[in-house]
């Protein structure tokens, strides 16, 4: 909690305070170590296995280039690409420029991509023929379900806190079809994962041809639970896409698993790769009454029989075979660290966050992400202000915590009610690897100093 003056008025926090807290946790146990290990090689295999600890999330902290007088923690919207991928990036790219033909053999037999798709694949619970490299979940969810063919009356199932990436192909196949969209009002405060799976089986029709939800949802980061309901939309045979953008790279994801028919995610945000990476899963042999599809964006038309699926929409024409390559390596160091640690570690920061929001701001100060181990992420979305609805303050308060105490966030708005007139605004906290507790807990402390500020003046 912060301190008070002598006349308990709250104390100004001084900004230097928590830019050197954030630069030493940063910087903090063996990353010295580490870090000249990363840089003499593109391949880092064993060099996290023997670290446990604080001292191990410490040293992974440097691997990234974040900027130290900042606290980035906005990895909703893009991730930050750790430094021995940035500079193997920038080998791949200069070999391209050095061997535009050959390019060095780096990548593989056609289309070019395959041993990386190959390395990748298993990470997600995926076999190689069915998973393909994108550009983001955007260009996934729009090559899915452009290629999917409908007829009038048919009718798609999905939620109203759907991202816009995920809303327009729909509304394409709407118009084009004659498809009826039907948004279900998924629960903003939901106690339990049932209301989730109640809420889509007490809503199939005969009509319904497609399900589509968001793994995590962009808006409050309410973790939506993926297998269940796809437990459900098997048992009717209706296929799924789920909207991936913020699961790699965050959840420990088996694709298999889950039981989806597609999946739709980006590789730039959790997983931390660069900009224009993705992934897509085609799930084959699938037990369900999928739509005909068609491979939109391909360059294989007409399609000899031995291009499956996931080849014919891998193959676009020259692809930007130096990104893909530094995903693989993202990809590389989040399997040397293992994907079910970094779920358990930024997860704990999450809930580590709800938490003291709870202390610091008081019970009464609405978080719009569950604090349920089942349904929570690593997003936290609350707002402090009593109206819901100011975005205006809410922006203000977002650029302040910027530039006078350093730490990035974004604000997002939806509706809790699907006919609610005005829409909810909130702040979005992003907790990652990069992330300790600490910088969690100075990221508490600002917001609150900042808005007894706001509120007082």
């Amino acid at each position: 909690m912060q301190s008070k003056t002598k006349n308990n008025k709250p104390a100004k926090i001084n900004r230097r305070r928590f830019l050197q807290a954030a630069g030493a946790a940063a910087v903090g146990g063996t990353t010295a170590a580490l870090t000249p290990a990363l840089a003499a090689k593109g391949h880092h295999a064993d060099v996290f296995s023997p670290m446990s600890g604080k001292g191990f999330w410490q040293s992974i902290s440097h691997q990234f280039l974040l900027d130290p007088s900042t606290t980035y923690m906005n990895i909703g919207t893009t991730g930050s690409t750790p430094r021995h991928v940035v500079g193997n990036y920038d080998r791949y790219n200069k070999l391209v420029a050095r061997d535009p033909w050959d390019m060095g053999g780096e990548w593989g037999h056609f289309p070019y991509l395959a041993e990386f798709i190959e390395y990748i694949a298993p990470q997600f619970g995926a076999d190689p023929e069915e998973l393909v490299l994108s550009r983001n979940t955007t260009d996934g969810m729009c090559t899915i379900i452009g290629g999917l063919k409908f007829e009038s009356g048919n009718e798609i199932l999905t939620t109203h806190h759907e991202h816009v990436g995920g809303i327009s192909p729909m509304y394409m196949v709407r118009d084009r079809y004659g498809v009826t969209i039907k948004e279900l009002e998924i629960p903003v405060f939901p106690e339990s994962e049932d209301e989730f799976v109640d809420l889509f089986k007490s809503n199939i029709t005969s009509n319904t041809k497609l399900i589509v939800f968001s793994h995590i949802t962009y808006k409050t980061g309410t973790r939506l639970p993926a297998k269940k309901i796809c437990e459900i939309a098997n048992s009717y045979g209706i296929p799924t896409l789920i909207d991936g953008a913020h699961a790699p790279g965050m959840l420990n994801l088996d694709f298999h698993d889950i039981g989806c028919d597609f999946y739709a995610g980006s590789g730039h945000k959790w997983q931390c790769g660069p900009g224009a990476t993705g992934l897509i899963y085609l799930r084959k042999d699938s037990p369900n009454n999928v739509p005909d599809y068609y491979a939109i964006n391909s360059s294989l038309y007409p399609y000899p029989d031995y291009f499956n699926l996931a080849t014919q929409l891998q193959y676009v024409g020259n692809d930007n075979y130096p990104a893909k390559r530094a995903l693989r390596d993202s990809c590389e160091m989040w399997e040397t660290i293992g994907r079910d640690r970094i779920e358990e570690y930024v997860l704990s920061l999450s809930s580590h966050c709800k938490q003291r929001i709870k202390e610091t701001f008081g019970d009464d100060t609405v978080i719009y992400s569950p604090d349920i181990p089942e349904l929570s992420s690593g997003l936290t979305s609350f707002n402090p202000f009593d109206d819901q609805t100011d975005l205006v303050k809410l922006n203000e308060f977002r650029d302040r915590l910027r530039e006078e105490y350093g730490f990035i966030i974004r604000t997002t708005d939806f509706k809790i009610k699907n006919n609610d007139e005005y829409d909810t605004h909130a702040l979005r906290i992003s907790t990652h690897l990069f992330h300790n507790h600490r910088q969690v807990d100075d990221l508490v402390e600002a917001m609150y100093d900042l808005y007894r500020d706001m509120i007082n003046n």
